[in-house]
């Protein structure tokens, strides 16, 4: 069956992964879950990412996160779902936890994180929020 959300599922492999304490967890490979990773790392709530080929297909290693035995990512949920997109201009970019988590959003220029958009000056998809 095909799969409707892959951001999604790959969101919910690093909850579910981070909730059983792995040290990695593996994801199929895309250009959109690759950007989503780089701020992930750039934000500092994962180690850092990898291509993986050791299967048929291509996938990404995420080294997940961990501070005094805690998750670093204590929430994660994806905003703009396939049923329902959400999309959000520079000034609107919802603050998450009063800043202390991020928003991620597809704009023109790239998958950034809500501080980074709003001091490019772009709007876009709501992708998903991270704290």
């Amino acid at each position: 069956m095909a799969m409707t959300d892959p951001l999604g599922d790959m969101l919910t492999r690093i909850r579910n992964g981070q909730q059983a304490k792995k040290d990695s967890v593996l994801s199929p490979a895309s250009k959109l879950r690759a950007n989503v990773l780089e701020v992930l790392q750039r934000e500092g709530y994962i180690r850092g990412y990898s291509e993986d080929e050791t299967g048929p297909h291509k996938a990404l290693r995420i080294e997940l996160k961990y501070f005094e035995g805690e998750p670093a990512i204590k929430h994660v949920a994806r905003v703009s779902k396939p049923g329902r997109r959400i999309y959000s201009g520079s000034k609107e970019l919802p603050s998450v936890r009063n800043g202390l988590g991020i928003t991620i959003v597809s704009t023109p220029r790239g998958v950034l994180s809500d501080a980074e958009a709003r001091e490019s000056n772009v709007g876009g998809e709501v992708l998903a929020e991270v704290f």
